[in-house]
């Protein structure tokens, strides 16, 4: 795999938390991610088969998002790489409007290349 290809692959990670932290579920439907997307998280498998089955209980300001604002990366590290996926372990946090910290999270993000576009097409977290 190519260095470009891996800096596409984590190019997608940065649009995909810019989008998510200006609720623009839009972006995050065509440009982001891949479908169908798979999350795996608290103790249960979601299964977005199409775009407009996306929602996010973040933005909902639901459980552990209760009094989230934004999110931002603590970490991004390759893990590995193949053709057409790359995977990323990962640390992100969610912050209050204030600029307090909420809660960080570890999660696994695997990041596909799909239409001639990379995008998330699965993750794994202990996030709500």
């Amino acid at each position: 795999m190519s260095d470009t290809d891996i800096a596409a692959a984590r190019a997608a990670m940065d649009g995909f938390m810019e989008a998510f932290s200006a609720e623009d579920a839009e972006a995050i439907r065509t440009r982001w991610y891949h479908f169908p997307h798979v999350r795996f998280h608290s103790g249960k498998v979601t299964v977005f088969e199409r775009p407009e089955d996306f929602h996010s209980i973040v933005f909902d300001r639901k459980g552990q998002a209760r009094e989230w604002a934004k999110s931002a990366w603590d970490y991004v590290e390759l893990v590995d790489a193949g053709p057409g996926k790359v995977h990323f372990r990962v640390q992100f946090s969610r912050f209050r409007a204030d600029g307090s910290r909420i809660g960080s999270y570890k999660s696994f993000y695997i990041v596909t290349l799909k239409d001639g576009r990379w995008a998330i097409q699965g993750r794994s977290s202990w996030a709500e």
